[in-house]
């Protein structure tokens, strides 16, 4: 049995953002800088870089503009930067109006996200209100977005279960990403974000979307690895036609930390909330070397994509979840013999 996997991929890293949110400590704006940078030096085109949110609950985010105010002056990624689209997370009105107003002012987002779950409960937890009043929003902002020159992400979470209500119709997630591409968004992130998905069903919903909305163009892949699926799930979205994805460096991420540089903070709150260590995405180096292997193009530098990796590391101050950056490359001949 062979399998056609698509020839080349598009892998977008959310490091900065979504791995960072999960960190118990401050990193240093600098580091975030940093990693931006060398991101879009190693071929990434799609990246994500803040949360426009209040910075109360997410502290992490508290350098929003600063940080995106340096990486447009950045010398290192001139020229570049006009390759890349570069995220930032806006999941109520007053982030998105931040956004909007950063990009009247010459360093915003060229792409934001507004996020709607399957579960009611999961949607009033993680954006304060109901799934109807946040599509209305939705609605509303979509076109704001757009005049701005903003494009706009609709993520649709809890497919494959709820952490709160527990399981969930996958095709509830297919009639919220026509309802999104109804009213104007971009392109679909199709979330795991507890890492309740496994590998059959994974398969499953993907061919389900594929059949109904062919054109993968559209549609992103966001797995987290909280049970020690992820790279499974990754290659049962590759079988099923699957062509963008979404990862961190290290694997690491998850849900906006309770306890920021020695400081408790509200983060996501405790029904979510799991040990830095053990929460997390799949791993962006384990991707890119396992993607390399396979023949599928992804268009980066893998060698640079692990020496990213191994700096994250440093910068967490704590070992990370990837093994590429333990184990490196397969080799492809023998050294050191005669």
């Amino acid at each position: 049995m062979s399998f056609n996997y698509p020839k080349k991929v598009r892998i977008g890293d959310i490091t900065v953002r979504d791995g960072f949110q999960h960190e118990e400590k401050f990193i240093p704006t600098e580091a975030k800088l940093w990693v931006l940078e060398q991101l879009i030096l190693a071929g990434f085109k799609n990246i994500e870089s803040t949360n426009f949110g209040n910075p109360k609950g997410m502290p992490q985010f508290g350098d929003a503009d600063d940080l995106m105010m340096k990486l447009h002056k950045s010398k290192k990624v001139k020229g570049k930067l006009d390759d890349v689209i570069v995220t930032a997370i806006t999941i109520r009105e007053r982030s998105m109006d931040r956004a909007i107003q950063a990009r009247k002012d010459g360093y915003g987002p060229d792409r934001i996200l507004v996020m709607a779950s399957t579960s009611e409960s999961h949607q009033k937890v993680n954006s304060g209100i109901g799934i109807e009043e946040y599509f209305k929003m939705c609605e509303k902002y979509i076109p704001k977005c757009h005049d701005a020159g903003i494009l706009v992400n609709g993520t649709v979470s809890t497919i494959w279960g709820c952490p709160i209500e527990g399981p969930t119709e996958m095709s509830k997630a297919i009639e919220f990403t026509k309802r999104f591409l109804d009213m104007g968004a971009d392109d679909i992130e199709h979330a795991d974000h507890d890492g309740s998905a496994s590998p059959d069903r994974v398969y499953k919903y993907y061919s389900m979307l594929l059949d109904a909305i062919p054109n993968p163009e559209k549609h992103i892949a966001h797995f987290h690895t909280t049970r020690g699926w992820g790279m499974a799930n990754v290659l049962a979205a590759l079988q099923a036609g699957m062509t963008n994805y979404e990862s961190t460096m290290g694997g690491i991420g998850g849900q906006p930390a309770n306890f920021v540089s020695g400081v408790p903070v509200s983060g996501t709150g405790s029904y979510y909330y799991k040990d830095p260590n053990i929460a997390g995405l799949v791993s962006t180096e384990d991707i890119v070397v396992m993607m390399d292997e396979m023949g599928i193009d992804t268009g980066l530098d893998v060698d640079k994509v692990l020496e990213i990796g191994s700096m994250v590391e440093r910068i967490c101050g704590r070992p990370l979840r990837s093994e590429a950056i333990k184990n490196g490359r397969i080799p492809k001949e023998l050294s050191g013999r005669s």
